[in-house]
């Protein structure tokens, strides 16, 4: 691929997903982070699921299963919450469980980061760490920005133009451990399976 270039690659429902050369920048150093959590937890979940309450049935749970179904390990509170535990402790655990994070932003995790809610101490604890995946649906990172300048400064993911499940195909790419991104003296990400 030419710096400045896209490249494709198809999707389990046939469909077509273009990476850009900014997001193969974006995703390279979380996927060389991601080897490292490898190499030293290899039971660890692949991802954390950041969401707002809100998001739970909704584009949430859609990324989680599209996630599953390409057969990423995910961490999510709709499915590892058991009734009557401590939601807050079982998020701790969760965090601390999984090699990378992806927080998917939306106007109702906006809302949540304004009332300082579960998925503000889920934020935080990501934020403290080079291995998350902002994923803006229904809004931008410009908006972000007037809600967490933290994670807007993140490069990430966004669903304006893509679907879901292209978004998680990206993401899936961006945890496999066969994938090898590396960069090269053009500023673009070049890899065996893109």
């Amino acid at each position: 691929m030419s710096s400045g270039g896209t490249s494709s690659r198809r999707t389990s429902s046939g469909g077509t997903v273009t990476y850009t050369s900014s997001e193969r920048r974006t995703l390279a150093p979380i996927h060389q982070q991601f080897m490292r959590q490898v190499e030293k937890f290899p039971d660890r979940r692949d991802l954390f699921l950041c969401h707002a309450w809100d998001d739970r049935a909704g584009a949430a749970k859609e990324l989680h299963d599209e996630l599953q179904k390409i057969g990423v390990s995910v961490w999510f509170s709709e499915k590892d919450v058991a009734l009557g535990t401590s939601l807050i402790r079982e998020i701790d655990k969760g965090l601390g469980m999984s090699k990378i994070g992806i927080v998917l932003v939306t106007p109702s995790m906006f809302k949540s980061l304004s009332s300082a809610g579960v998925a503000d101490k889920e934020l935080s604890a990501l934020l403290a760490t080079d291995r998350v995946i902002p994923v803006v649906h229904g809004t931008s990172f410009d908006e972000l920005r007037d809600y967490s300048p933290l994670l807007a400064a993140r490069s990430g993911l966004s669903t304006d133009g893509s679907s879901l499940e292209e978004v998680a195909v990206k993401i899936a790419d961006t945890v496999d451990t066969d994938t090898l991104m590396a960069a090269n003296a053009g500023g673009g990400v070049t890899s065996r399976d893109w």
